[in-house]
């Protein structure tokens, strides 16, 4: 067999492999979280972005909830103040409030959508604070 037929054959077949769950998740919507080694790794990063990608492309709806704490740590440290923890969560007081916010939805949230759009997608970043899509009450024991 031609050596250029045989990748084509191969993707032909997963293709037709594929087609059943393609059909029955065509229109409903994902939700996936991003965050851990996943948003370190350089090629991680790739494949989470090129598997977003495809799975738009199929027809499903992508909702992307993303972490991004050692940028919140990284960004913290270089304004000269510490993250404190509480069986391994986050103490957030006003202070790195505000460092989350500019973190999350300045830095990393736009990195993430520019990814994407890297890898032929289309994203749009949205902060939870964004027509108060998310709540957030204090932990009791903070």
């Amino acid at each position: 067999m031609d050596q250029r037929k045989a990748p084509q054959a191969a993707i032909g077949q997963v293709l037709i492999e594929a087609l059943p769950y393609i059909r029955q998740f065509e229109g409903k919507t994902f939700v996936i979280k991003y965050g851990g080694a996943a948003m370190k790794d350089a090629c991680l990063k790739n494949m989470f972005a090129q598997n977003v990608t495809l799975l738009r492309k199929v027809g499903i709806r992508i909702v992307l909830v993303h972490g991004g704490g050692d940028a919140i740590t990284k960004t913290a440290e270089k304004l000269g103040l510490t993250s404190r923890f509480l069986q391994g969560r986050r103490v957030t007081d006003k202070e790195m409030v505000s460092v989350i916010q500019m973190t999350l939805a300045g830095k990393v949230n736009q990195d993430i959508v520019h990814l994407i759009s890297q890898h032929g997608g289309k994203a749009v970043g949205v902060s939870g604070l964004d027509a108060d899509t998310v709540k957030a009450h204090p932990h009791p024991n903070a």
